[in-house]
């Protein structure tokens, strides 16, 4: 007997397919037209071995959030941090005698993502201005406005208009992954390409970049 997984199944109408997506908690998500069980389940037995491989490698992506009981464990500035959960009458993450405390008044894993989220946002207004600084000034280019935003695809951005964005995800990666993220996007002020001379440019301050490129890969953004 075939076991199928279990799913959250989001029918849109609009769809002419049937598609199968691994979200960062590894839970399987179908997204369709209206279409019968007993094609989805088919689909299910087809794909099984795919559903399997995508759902290990996005589990096995480093800065996922995984929860256990009254424990979760979260990447903070490279580290595996286990986040104790406290009832409370309020929702935070933070410090408490060195240890990671999560506050909550309902046990909510999306509340929980939030929370989480808050506290990346906070660090990183803290830590990555100075790291910003530091190379801004050895690169000797203008930062016109920091910005700092949670975004699904990108570490950091950098506009014409030379404002940089910086997702608050990087308070995940370990430190020299966030300077070489810092570094990338200063380079692209003087450079709005990827093009040799951008990476030239990259390698003077970076000469690394290469082994972290391949780095960053192990980590959710």
């Amino acid at each position: 007997m075939e076991f199928l997984p279990t799913y959250k199944h989001i029918i849109n109408p609009k769809l002419k397919n049937i598609y199968l997506h691994i979200d960062k908690s590894g839970e399987l998500v179908i997204k369709s037209p209206k279409v019968s069980i007993d094609r989805i389940e088919k689909l299910l037995i087809s794909k099984s071995k795919w559903i399997k491989k995508a759902r290990e490698k996005v589990l096995n992506k480093k800065g996922n959030h995984v929860f256990d009981s009254d424990v979760l464990t979260i990447h903070f500035l490279g580290k595996i941090v286990n986040v104790v959960l406290k009832y409370s009458n309020k929702n935070r993450l933070d410090f408490e005698n060195e240890d990671f405390i999560l506050e909550y008044k309902d046990h909510d894993k999306e509340l929980f993502v939030k929370t989480i989220d808050v506290f990346y946002k906070t660090r990183a207004k803290m830590l990555l201005p100075i790291v910003v600084d530091k190379y801004a000034m050895q690169m000797n280019v203008t930062v016109t406005k920091l910005k700092f935003r949670k975004t699904k695809t990108q570490w950091g951005s950098c506009n014409n208009k030379n404002e940089i964005c910086l997702n608050t995800s990087l308070m995940k990666l370990p430190r020299h992954l966030i300077e070489y993220i810092v570094i990338h996007e200063l380079c692209h002020i003087k450079h709005k390409h990827h093009q040799k001379s951008f990476w030239d440019e990259v390698r003077i301050f970076c000469p690394n970049f290469k082994e972290y490129r391949v780095q960053l890969k192990e980590f959710s953004v």
